[in-house]
This record gives structure tokens, C-alpha cells and sequence, in this order.
């Protein structure tokens, strides 16, 4: 499988160690930086840059997945999220890590680099790549909900149980506003 890599300054020490972790796992690895050590870098240049590298894959059929690292996570998230056609994960655990693949079919991953252990880290990220996505009719629907809406930026219909208590689709309000 070929994995598209980007972090930041505080996410290199992983990015590195995962390069070659990953090769060492028969997976093609696309480094997309950064590839010194520079305190002030910015995330985004290289969260985008992995993200747009798994969308163009996927658009091709390829089964590709990314992962961006940071001191957090958070911000490299954010980042990889604005990519149209990514799902990005925060993972903290392995079962958060099988989560965002099982129901959430992500295709990029994030991991803190000053979170946890590199040992720690390699796993969730062994067990997303490993993880398929479930299929499962209900996360399959949920998955297209968001699609549409990174597509047109219509907000999905209200269930009927949730227009109940409204006002034209509006909660009414109790007059202690």
C-alpha cells in the first residue's frame, strides 16, 4: 500500500522512524516533508501536500492512506481535513485508531508526536493500516452525508424526530434567551 507521510518539526522524529518502519512493512512510502529540523515550520505546507497525495490516489483507484504527524495532532488534522475527499482521524489509542477505519472509513491518520511513545505511535498506525472499513450500511450512509456536503454545502434533511419541540425546523425558544 503506499502511504503518503507529513508532519511537522515536532512530528519528524515519527515521520522518520515510520519511513522506515513502513518500507521495512512492504509499503511504498511518499515523504512529503519536511525533511530538516526547523522550529518555526508550518504544518499546513506538509499536512496538505499528504492529504492532496491520498485524494489524487484514491481519485485513480489506488488504495492509498496518509498519516500526518504533529506535536498534537490537531492542527495536522485540520489541515489534512480541508483536502476535498479526506477524512482525517486524531488517533490517541488503537481502538481509536480501529475506529476511524472500521466506522469512519478514514483515509488519512494523525498522530501527537509529543502525546506518546514512538512504540505507541507505530502501533496506532500499524493498526489503521490494517483496519478495512466495515461497510456497514449506517457508516456507509453517514460517510455519504458528509460527502454530499463537501460536494454542494447542503446541510443533510433534519430526521422527523428532531423536528419535534421546533418552529419551522428551528428549537423554540423558552423565552429565557
Amino acid at each position: 500500500m503506499r502511504v503518503h507521510l507529513g508532519s511537522d518539526h515536532a512530528g519528524l522524529e515519527l515521520k522518520d522512524h515510520l519511513t522506515t518502519w513502513l518500507v521495512d512493512h512492504d509499503h511504498e512510502v511518499v515523504d512529503h516533508g519536511p525533511f530538516v529540523y526547523d522550529a518555526v515550520d508550518d504544518y499546513p505546507v506538509f499536512c496538505l501536500r499528504a492529504g492532496e497525495g491520498v485524494a489524487a490516489d484514491r481519485a485513480e483507484g489506488l488504495d492509498s492512506l496518509g498519516v500526518v504527524i504533529g506535536g498534537s495532532g490537531n492542527g495536522e488534522q485540520m489541515a489534512a481535513n480541508k483536502v476535498t475527499g479526506v477524512r482525517c482521524a486524531l488517533v490517541w489509542s488503537e481502538e481509536t485508531a480501529v475506529l476511524a477505519r472500521e466506522h469512519n472509513d478514514a483515509n488519512v491518520v494523525s498522530v501527537g508526536g509529543r502525546m506518546h511513545s514512538v512504540e505507541e505511535m507505530t502501533r496506532f498506525v500499524e493498526v489503521f493500516l490494517a483496519t478495512p472499513f466495515s461497510q456497514d450500511e449506517r457508516h456507509v450512509r453517514r460517510i455519504g452525508q458528509l460527502t454530499t456536503y463537501d460536494e454542494t454545502r447542503e446541510l443533510p434533511p433534519l430526521p422527523e424526530s428532531a423536528l419535534r419541540g421546533t418552529v419551522e425546523g428551528r428549537p423554540e425558544q423558552d423565552g429565557n434567551a
